[in-house]
């Protein structure tokens, strides 16, 4: 009876590797992606459209057939500035211009088809920004900070080939200081 069992405990630890590689494979690992996207930017109760992009890095693990753990860490920048006011001495110009953005956080995610990866991410992020005005004869830098907040976001990977895939993911950031910001971002990237 011991032999038996054994043999079925030797079959079993042989056929793990090939039942691993039918689920999550292509999703776990280490990777690296460039991404692009839609930055909208919301301050002092306007908002101004801009290009969001960066590179970031993670390393995502099975954590059941179809669920997938990760953390990762990206540094991206932006074209966005925002203003509002028409730069004179009565009414001056207010104008906010994003700088870089360092995120770090995790994501889980569940597998839909052996190619599709949906997830959900959640984590710490800084931006650099300043603040300046311009009253029409003078202008003025009244802060340069950075700013602590929280991102919350979706996404969808495809995997292209064993090592690559394509992204889209929509996130929410939420900055001190009443800055805010959505973006829709899409990304290439490898695993190795």
């Amino acid at each position: 009876m011991r032999s038996i069992a054994f043999a079925a405990l030797m079959v079993a630890t042989a056929a793990t590797p090939a039942f691993a590689q039918d689920g999550p494979a292509p999703f776990t690992g280490a990777r690296i992606e460039g991404q692009v996207g839609w930055d909208r930017v919301q301050a002092n109760g306007g908002h101004k459209d801009g290009v969001d992009y960066g590179i970031a890095a993670g390393y995502d693990f099975a954590a059941g057939r179809n669920l997938i753990l990760g953390g990762e860490v990206e540094l991206s920048d932006s074209s966005t500035k925002q203003c509002v006011g028409s730069a004179t001495a009565v009414d001056p110009r207010d104008c906010l211009r994003t700088g870089r953005d360092i995120y770090v956080g995790g994501r889980v995610g569940t597998l839909v088809n052996p190619r599709t990866l949906l997830y959900a991410k959640a984590g710490y992020t800084n931006a650099r920004a300043k603040f300046t005005e311009d009253d029409g004869s003078d202008r003025y830098t009244l802060a340069k900070r950075d700013l602590d907040g929280v991102r919350l976001g979706v996404g969808a990977e495809y995997a292209v080939g064993p090592n690559s895939y394509v992204k889209a993911e929509y996130r929410y950031s939420n900055y001190e200081a009443g800055v805010s910001r959505n973006q829709v971002v899409g990304g290439f990237g490898f695993r190795f």
